[in-house]
């Protein structure tokens, strides 16, 4: 699924007490609580009724740094006097070096001279290819423009310093909508990711299975893998790719924990391909499984353990504990497999033209099952070309028998390629009118009209469209589909109001969708794409809770594991529980170096360097990362 991507720069504000009073910065430092009050009553009043939509950013163009804000109205009301604007500090990641003292005072860098004002309100131009305006505040000093830097951003009350804020990097996406499948043979969905109970495809299946291993072995028992076996015995479908994740248990030399777990995996890959001839595209990955050992000892008499680094527990897990502790241990090794299965297809190397004869052939003898197979297969092989114009050869009488064949040739286009949803639109209008209570044109009508109303391509009553979502239920589609519906609905309705600066009706939008999402089964895609869409209109609590439980388990999608980061690095009370470090190790075990990233530049694709001014984070960071 496309979507439009966007990049928040969300903030944090950091106040201590200040111990400046003369400077040469240009602006004044507040010597004292009282001092601050009274000089920054207003400005502080001002920014705490701040909408949480409007959002503002450095934006570094070469050398030079601008002010960006989707905004400027609400900024021409808080800069008023002549001395309120913005000074700009510089710092460097070389400051947070492992081997440095973290620099503890409230100015971090270098500070670039203030801009006020009427330079500051004169200065903002619209930004190409966005809704955002720019103003310039100043050159990054040329001793410092080769290293990695970040900018907060000092905000001045005539003259004096009342709002240090730094500023971190969070992707968000508002466009992101759940998919709600199309019926075809059944209800396929777009993804192959997607693993609801609602889900019913008859070309892909995806299978799942945990092999336990035994300590020191490279071998599974018959029993272990028996079931996986008879699974794929019992299909007709051939596995297309294998994703093994193997995990060793945490005691032992690093080293060779990874080679044996390699084996593990190849021996179970090597297995599997015996069963066909087609090749198996197979992934591995191995890693010591810190996080259900860590989980494991949480209760027990070993749970100081957890306040260890991974070196030191290593060497406390030995002799008599290593066997004490074997009874959680011997659950840690194991192999998670994935299997991508595609059904096998007795048409697989005919050419299309051949099949669209075969095709045409069966229709014109009035074998409506057998066509169906047939256009399976088309469909497969247009799949790749993202075109659909091969369906116009398709000669398919518009009579009431065919309706299955029609409904699919009509709603593939829209599945093949987004742009021809219109077309897809009208035809599927053109079927309800021969099979006017089919509930798969129904539903498969206002998939494609969401797509017209997200794009603006025709005139949609907001009202009527929803009455007609609500409708479905008497056609025989369930509510849990009507729910995923109901939440896209919702989605544009946020979207729509957010440009139309409703943001009353935005933020019903979005809490119809907190308040139902819980109806139905999530995907990690579905947890992913909402934890993005409420992170979009800054309901980041609701993010966080969302996938709460999901990042707690080894099994967790990566991308949503990284998420559930970016949006709880900051919180100083949450990096410092034993819980939030095993999150971490699992996302270190995982892929250390997208880990390491974190702490980049908020500029660079990082959240902030600043970040290891925390000593939890900076602990595991330098363990970790540090010249790595």
């Amino acid at each position: 699924m496309k979507f439009n991507r966007f990049s928040i720069l969300f903030i944090a504000l950091i106040f201590s007490n200040f111990a400046f009073s003369q400077n040469n910065l240009g602006f004044n430092l507040p010597t004292s609580n009282a001092q601050r009050t009274q000089k920054c009553n207003y400005f502080a009043s001002a920014f705490k009724q701040k909408p949480k939509e409007v959002q503002f950013s450095i934006v570094r163009e070469g050398n030079k740094l601008f002010f960006s804000t989707n905004d400027k109205k609400w900024f021409s009301t808080v800069f008023k006097k002549s001395g309120d604007g913005i000074a700009i500090d510089v710092v460097s990641k070389s400051m947070y070096d492992c081997g440095k003292e973290v620099n503890k005072s409230q100015i971090k860098g270098t500070v670039l001279p203030p801009v006020f004002a009427q330079k500051l309100m004169r200065g903002f131009k619209k930004t190409v290819g966005s809704n955002r305006v720019q103003t310039f505040i100043g050159t990054i000093p040329a001793k410092l423009k080769d290293e990695e830097l970040e900018f907060n951003i000092l905000f001045l009350n005539d003259k004096t310093l009342c709002r240090y804020q730094r500023i971190y990097n969070l992707e968000a996406y508002a466009w992101d909508l759940l998919d709600m499948g199309v019926y075809l043979d059944s209800l396929t969905y777009k993804d192959k990711k997607i693993m609801t109970s609602d889900r019913f495809e008859t070309k892909y299946k995806t299978l799942k299975f945990v092999i336990p291993f035994e300590k020191n072995k490279a071998t599974y028992s018959k029993e272990d893998i028996k079931p996986l076996y008879d699974s794929l015995k019992l299909t007709d479908f051939n596995i297309k790719k294998i994703n093994i994740k193997a995990y060793s248990s945490i005691e032992g030399s690093l080293k060779r924990n990874l080679e044996l777990q390699e084996k593990r995996a190849n021996s179970i890959a090597k297995s599997l391909q015996s069963f066909q001839k087609p090749n198996i595209v197979t992934e591995i990955s191995s890693s010591e499984n810190w996080v259900e050992f860590l989980n494991d000892i949480s209760n027990t008499k070993y749970k100081d353990l957890k306040k260890l680094s991974k070196k030191e527990i290593k060497q406390k897990v030995v002799g008599a504990t290593s066997k004490d502790l074997e009874k959680y241990l011997k659950n840690h090794r194991k192999a998670v497999i994935i299997l991508d299965l595609d059904r096998k297809d007795q048409y697989k190397d005919m050419s299309k033209e051949k099949l669209v004869g075969i095709f045409n052939d069966f229709v014109l003898k009035g074998f409506v099952d057998k066509a169906l197979v047939v256009q399976n297969s088309i469909f497969d092989k247009l799949k790749d070309e993202n075109s659909p114009d091969l369906l116009n050869k398709l000669n398919v009488p518009k009579q009431l028998k065919f309706i299955p064949i029609l409904n699919k040739n009509s709603i593939i286009k829209y599945v093949l390629d987004v742009s021809y949803a219109k077309i897809a639109y009208g035809e599927l209008k053109n079927l309800e009118k021969i099979d006017p209570n089919n509930k798969s044109i129904k539903y498969n009508i206002v998939v494609v009209k969401f797509i017209m109303w997200r794009n603006n391509w025709e005139k949609i009553d907001e009202k009527a469209f929803k009455n007609q979502i609500l409708a479905l239920k008497k056609y025989g589609i369930t509510q849990n589909l009507i729910d995923r519906m109901l939440v896209n609905y919702n989605i544009v309705m946020a979207e729509k109001n957010m440009r139309a600066r409703k943001y009353d009706a935005k933020d019903e939008s979005v809490d119809f969708i907190v308040d139902t999402y819980e109806n139905f089964n999530l995907s990690n895609y579905d947890y992913l794409s909402l934890a993005q869409f409420l992170t979009y209109y800054a309901n980041t609590d609701e993010a966080t809770e969302l996938l709460d439980e999901k990042v707690r388990t080894i099994t967790v999608d990566e991308d949503l594991l990284y998420y559930y980061l970016n949006l709880t690095l900051i919180d100083p009370y949450a990096v410092e529980t034993q819980d939030y470090r095993t999150i971490m190790l699992n996302a270190i075990e995982m892929n250390k170096e997208r880990f390491c990233k974190l702490f980049s530049s908020s500029l660079d694709k990082g959240v902030t360097f600043q970040l290891l001014e925390n000593k939890y984070l900076r602990a595991t960071y330098c363990e970790n990362c540090a010249n790595k």
